[in-house]
């Protein structure tokens, strides 16, 4: 394939993963960006959102060296260079990370962005230099609501809840976001205020419905009201919008307990087991997939058929690591099992078409 016809592919399978996106099959669309990063890998654009995509499903390492590539291609990219520093404190090199947001910082000491992201990079490092850095952010830009809900987070950690309910309060007034309320609510949880700590996740929930930590947070709240049928709606509704969440499953579990349903509590601590080992076995998979797509970017494609084939052994039912095996096979000449794998991924999840049939 030609250069242009590669970055011509490259386009098309993009845009089909940003629409797959918007329609939150999040799979499918992380299975594209890998395959047009592959066919266009200095596209800064293409590199981001796979960075992202795999930021989302809490692969950190492969994030980073996605974000680096954007970086590198576009050092003005503001959301990549974010996106890194964010990332690389995420992955425990707070120091590389603290560097590069110091250096944006001292290039444009006006821009409150760049002291938002420098306290956010020293959150987790320094306290008082990240409360410093996100004050100095809001003495150029009062109105800045990201840079006051997270000094607010960083005050709650060093326990100073006052303080932090009093820039909430501040940000909520510029703008009712919900994670501040939600922010709000765990505080007045936490200091025993129990009914105002229900208002401020209802509110956030009136926000944002489909916030499943706001529905935890209020079931958890409900069932220390001991609101036994009020707390088990919360926490199914957060359950339904976030099925991986285990924490409100054994919390629901505890709720069904204490209401007498032993056969509602078992069922509910079983299927939590049962998601705990599934999502450990995507998670197997999703980094032999990952190994798999750094030995085709090295140009060890039987190296990479291995990685994935071990990647569908963890876990069968992952479809991005048969399309990339599909991907890989077809670059091998092995055409039958190229099909065979395309069609396994489909069979999976209908909307990872073979390359073949767009």
């Amino acid at each position: 394939m030609s250069t242009q016809d590669a970055t011509a592919r490259a386009k098309q399978v993009y845009a089909r993963a940003i629409e797959l996106e918007s329609k939150s099959n999040h799979p499918a669309a992380l299975s594209l960006l890998w395959e047009a990063a592959g066919l266009a890998p200095g596209d800064p654009d293409i590199q981001n959102r796979l960075g992202e995509a795999l930021e989302r499903i809490g692969a950190l390492e492969p994030a980073v060296d996605a974000y680096r590539r954007a970086v590198a291609e576009r050092p003005t990219f503001r959301k990549a260079s974010n996106n890194l520093i964010l990332a690389l404190c995420k992955v425990g090199r707070g120091a590389e990370a603290i560097e590069r947001a110091r250096s944006l910082a001292a290039a444009t000491p006006s821009d409150p962005d760049r002291h938002f992201t420098l306290g956010l990079a020293l959150a987790e490092q320094d306290v008082e230099q990240s409360i410093a850095a996100f004050t100095r952010a809001l003495e150029l830009d009062p109105r800045h609501v990201l840079a006051r809900y997270n000094l607010a987070l960083v005050l709650r950690r060093v326990d100073r809840p006052a303080d932090a309910l009093r820039e909430l309060d501040r940000a909520l007034a510029i703008d009712p976001r919900p994670e501040a309320l939600y922010t709000q609510g765990v505080i007045y949880w936490h200091q025993g205020e129990l009914g105002r700590a229900v208002d401020a996740l209802r509110a956030a929930i009136a926000v944002a419905p489909q916030y499943a930590d706001a529905h935890h947070a209020l079931g958890s709240v409900l069932k220390t009201q001991r609101d036994w049928s009020g707390a088990a709606a919360s926490l199914r509704k957060a359950i339904a919008l976030q099925p991986d969440l285990f924490s409100a499953r054994y919390a629901l579990a505890q709720v069904l307990t204490a209401a007498g349903d032993d056969r509602g509590a078992r069922s509910a601590l079983d299927e939590a087991e049962q998601l705990r080992d599934r999502s450990a076995r995507e998670r197997e998979a999703l980094t032999w997939t990952a190994v798999g797509i750094r030995k085709v970017e090295s140009g060890d494609l039987t190296g990479a058929v291995e990685a994935l084939g071990r990647a569908t052994t963890a876990f069968a039912a992952y479809a991005p690591a048969h399309y990339q095996l599909g991907l890989v096979f077809h670059r091998l000449g092995r055409r039958d099992e190229a099909r065979a794998a395309f069609a396994r991924a489909q069979r999976l999840n209908p909307s990872l078409v073979p390359p073949v049939n767009r």
